[in-house]
């Protein structure tokens, strides 16, 4: 079946635009939207399954399926419009690709998700994972306007629009967001811009964990403007103690400024990372999240911190963590056990803290699913939403748990 599926395909879209995975799946790389849905048409038609990839940094591409789906050469940067703070690109575009593009245009995206450099932005907005800027920017959706999707059966939907103000459509986008290519493949983004800022700047303080949450509770109370606030574990930060790290960035008066102000309310000493150092701290704390077989993601009320850290301690480990004491999320990597993760969402869902599994190798995605549904009813709505955008369902994604056979 494999050869054969290999043929259509190459009959479909050109012998360039397909070729063997490392596991020996027929693998298509259609260079459109249009290509796209005529992929996941056929394979609708034929009761094919399609493994959805992106550049193969983040989540691995092992899930069991009939073909591979790659986006990679969906990789354009389509249109900035500078003026605007508005771009459209497409999904296989990678991070720091799309970064420097953005640069030269004196713009930027506020998203700095864990993982490699290299990652692509489709597969940032499927599993709706971001880093530490989403203290001062806010999640991964607050970034996204409008997008461009293939569902399952081949319709190509659109939604959102390439302007600010514009909000048609704007749920339609969201749901996207985080839902791991279960409801469509993501083929093109219109994305919200920043301009670059003047200056940046970061504070790093190393002291045990209950007095840097403390501190941080603090900031956030005096309203201390910082784009990132991140406390890192032990590990994670590779020193003996915790760290909390802020970012401040805007005009160099007004970054100097916060600056000052949050030396006031120091408790531990503060240490101004220069330049390179600084770059080579988040650029390492984003790496880290790839050192272990699994990340998971928390959220809780930033009250609630200290019992969530707690809470990983007793059921997993306090190894590679990172947590946002101002929004209250947490990432958690590492190599962890299925009974132990079962152990831990059923705790967290009886504190109605959502549990979701970032990345993790197939055998655990199935067995656990990326989601933990904490509020009554909201696995009923994501299985509703997913017959609607993928009916049989022709995505090979594991979004609810199932007993290992």
């Amino acid at each position: 079946m494999s050869e054969a599926i290999f043929m259509r395909l190459r009959h479909a879209l050109g012998e360039a635009a397909v070729e063997r995975s490392l596991d020996g799946l027929p693998r298509a790389i259609p260079d459109s939207t249009d290509g796209i849905a005529q992929v996941c048409g056929l394979a609708h038609a034929e009761g094919w399954r399609i493994r959805i990839e992106g550049q193969g940094s983040w989540m691995p591409a092992d899930a069991p399926a009939d073909l591979a789906l790659s986006t990679r050469a969906l990789a354009r940067v389509v249109d900035i419009a500078a003026a605007d703070l508005v771009a459209t690109v497409e999904a296989g575009v990678g991070m720091a690709t799309l970064q420097e593009a953005l640069a030269a245009r004196g713009t930027w995206l506020a998203v700095d998700p864990p993982g490699r450099p290299e990652r692509s932005l489709g597969s940032v907005v499927a599993t709706g994972t971001s880093g530490a800027l989403r203290h001062g920017f806010g999640p991964v959706r607050d970034h996204i306007l409008g997008s461009t999707v293939v569902t399952g059966d081949g319709r190509i939907v659109r939604a959102g629009g390439q302007v600010v103000k514009n909000v048609a459509g704007y749920d339609l986008t969201k749901i996207q967001v985080g839902s791991f290519g279960a409801f469509g493949v993501v083929t093109q983004m219109h994305l919200r811009l920043r301009a670059r800022p003047e200056a940046q700047a970061t504070l790093l303080a190393r002291a045990g964990r209950d007095r840097l949450t403390h501190l941080a509770r603090t900031l956030v109370e005096q309203q201390i403007s910082v784009t990132a606030l991140e406390l890192l574990s032990p590990a994670l930060g590779a020193q003996s103690d915790w760290a909390l790290a802020l970012q401040f960035s805007g005009t160099a008066e007004g970054v100097a400024a916060e600056i000052a102000r949050a030396g006031e309310y120091a408790e531990v000493p503060w240490q101004a990372l220069d330049p390179e150092p600084e770059t080579a701290f988040w650029h390492n704390a984003a790496r880290a999240a790839l050192y272990g077989s699994a990340s998971l993601r928390l959220g809780v009320f930033p009250d609630g911190l200290d019992e969530l850290l707690d809470l990983l301690g007793e059921h997993l480990d306090v190894g590679l963590v990172s947590a946002g004491p101002g929004r209250g999320l947490v990432r958690w990597s590492g190599d962890p056990a299925l009974d132990a993760l079962r152990r831990l969402r059923r705790h967290a869902a009886e504190r109605e803290i959502p549990l979701t599994l970032e990345r993790g190798p197939w055998k655990l995605r199935r067995a656990f699913g990326h989601f933990g549904a904490y509020r009554e009813g909201v696995g009923r709505l994501v299985g509703r939403l997913r017959s609607t955008f993928d009916p049989d369902p022709t995505f090979a994604v594991a979004l609810e748990g199932a007993d290992d056979d």
